[in-house]
């Protein structure tokens, strides 16, 4: 069975600092695409960042625009878990933060929430201003 649980959210300052995981479980993504979504109250879910695998040890890391600059993405395959940087952040950041991972090894990471077949329960991240 295959599981992500993310962890790592909390509740920070504006400008402020936090670090997600998201621990794999139950197969290895190593050369699979994996991202980061959020999901604000009352809004859809959408794209933050993610990493392609491109070969040997190289990844290919893409980013929302919103973010761009202040969070970073990485993996380290020898405990199966990407994780997400995330510094300078807005009061606008807040929401549940999901991990996200592509079933078919070798496919180039989307934006599309349909290319991910396997999803965290989520975690909380809020930034007062």
């Amino acid at each position: 069975q295959v599981q992500l649980v993310e962890s790592g959210g909390g509740l920070v300052q504006a400008g402020g600092s936090l670090r997600l995981s998201c621990a794999a479980s139950g197969r290895t993504f190593s050369s699979s695409a994996m991202g980061w979504f959020r999901q604000a109250a009352g809004k859809e879910r959408e794209f933050v960042a993610a990493t392609t695998w491109s070969g040997g040890r190289s990844y290919y890391a893409d980013y929302a625009e919103s973010v761009n600059g202040r969070f970073t993405i990485s993996r380290d395959n020898a405990k199966n878990a990407v994780y997400l940087q995330m510094n300078r952040l807005k009061p606008e950041d807040t929401a549940i933060y999901y991990c996200a991972a592509d079933a078919i090894p070798g496919r180039q990471a989307t934006k599309a929430l349909t290319s991910y077949d396997y999803w965290g329960q989520g975690t909380q991240v809020t930034v007062s201003s």
